[in-house]
Formats: C-alpha cells, structure tokens, sequence
C-alpha cells in the first residue's frame, strides 16, 4: 500500500562526487506497506519524492535499506545527481523534510537464499537491500565505470559471503563488464535460487542471456524515466515477449527476465 508523508532527513553522506547517501523517518509508512502485503517493502521498490515547488514530476529513487517500526520506520535511499530534482534533494540538509510517496512498485520475490545478485552503477543500492533480505547467503558482483565511482562496498561486506567488483577502466576489481563474471560464477557454482539483477538495460540484458544459458532464473529491475510513478501514464511503458506493454513503475521495476523483449 502506498502512503504520502512529510519525511524528516535524519542522515545524510556523500559516498562520491555525484553519489549522496539519505536516511528519512517514513514514521508508520512501513506499518501501512505492512497491512497490505504482510511485509513492510520489498527489496527493489522504490519511492517518489517530491524535489523542490518548482518541478511538476516527482523522482523515482529505489530503496536501499530499512528498519523501524509500526509506530517509527526509516529508510534509506543512494542516488545519483543527475539533474534539477536530483540537484534539489541532494542539497537537503539533515532535519529538512521532503514529500515522499511510497513504496511503489514490485519489488524482487525471493526464497530463503542464496542468490547471485549483479548491480550496475546506480543499480547496485536497492541490491543492498536483497542481501540483508536473504540473510546474509548470497554472493554480489557489483560493476562500476571507475574505483572513484564504487559506492556500498563494505555494506555489501558485510552482507555477503562473498563480493566481486568489475570496472569499465580496470582500475578497481574486474576490467570488464559484469556478465563476464556473472559467467565464470556460474561455471563454477550452481546453487543458487536465482540471479537478481539491476543496471542500464544493456548490461541487464547481458545478465539475462547468460543466466538463461545456465538455466538459473533471473528477476531484472528495469531503469526507465517515469512520470506518476503509479501506472496511469505512458511514460515508463516497457514492451514485453508477448507483445503486451507492462508500466515499470506499477508492474515493475522488477520482472522476469523471460518477460522482456530484448529486442524492442
């Protein structure tokens, strides 16, 4: 169940030049979330933030984490700045309040773990959230253009058994693209329960193709602009394998991989 609330910033970090770290008191968003779906968020949905008087259209941002709560519940957003609205919310100061609607979305369903879990850039923060949700089972390969751009490393840390890391120049990690490894660890481990995968549309379809060749089950959130953030525009639409148009934000982000045209 999405609620609208007047947050409160209670933390705030710059984890790069362009990557900022906001914790909010939802107060009992969670507890609403909660009566609808008997869980309070699930990883991969996001919430839509209203970012300055000016801008007409909310901002999609995934949530990375959370915790609290019927009563008094926090979450935690990692965002990119990437625009006015961005711009806007990123210089928020801690005990400023924004309009926050949420959770929206279908999040990742997933079983008792362990999971591969593959995130891409600003992809990676709402995989966070997958790993403290299968218990601290799955392994993470995180792909990032730079070292000066890698962001979350020792939540993941924390989270994972274990954590791989690809960059696009070679100077942290992997010198490559995540598929690669994605590749090599499934060549050489077979039990996980499925690949839960979020980044730019070509990377995730480089997941997708490879995790089919495995037969291993693969969930993909989906990066499109959006514009109600509740399914009545056309602005996320997405096509899908049978020929039917899906809206990321209400029937996604997350689908299975199976579902999408690749080829649209």
């Amino acid at each position: 169940m999405k609620v609208e609330r007047k947050c409160k910033v209670i933390a705030k970090e710059q984890l790069t030049q362009d990557a900022v770290s906001m914790t909010l008191n939802v107060g009992d968003m969670l507890y609403y979330a909660r009566t609808i779906n008997g869980q309070s968020i699930y990883p991969g949905q996001f919430v839509h933030i209203k970012c300055g008087d000016g801008l007409l259209l909310r901002r999609p941002i995934s949530i990375c984490s959370w915790e609290g709560n019927a009563a008094e519940g926090s979450l935690r957003i990692v965002f990119e700045v990437k625009g006015e609205g961005t711009r806007w919310l990123a210089r928020r100061p801690v005990g400023h309040t924004v309009d926050v609607l949420g959770p929206l979305g279908t999040g990742f369903q997933t079983t008792p773990g362990p999971y591969l879990l593959v995130g891409g850039g600003i992809g990676v923060p709402p995989l966070y959230g997958c790993a403290c949700y299968t218990g601290c089972s799955s392994t993470a390969i995180l792909g990032f253009r730079s070292k000066d751009r890698a962001i979350l490393l020792d939540e993941f840390d924390r989270e994972c058994i274990d954590v791989h890391i690809a960059t696009d120049d070679g100077s942290m990690g992997y010198h490559g693209f995540v598929d690669a490894l994605v590749r090599q660890e499934l060549e050489k481990e077979h039990h996980y329960q499925g690949v839960l995968a979020c980044g730019p549309k070509p990377m995730l379809r480089s997941v997708a193709k490879v995790a089919a060749q495995f037969g291993v089950p693969c969930q993909v959130s989906m990066e499109e602009r959006m514009g109600c953030g509740v399914g009545a525009c056309l602005v996320c639409a997405t096509p899908m394998k049978d020929g039917s148009m899906k809206h990321v934000c209400k029937d996604g982000p997350v689908f299975h991989a199976e579902e999408v045209d690749w080829d649209a």
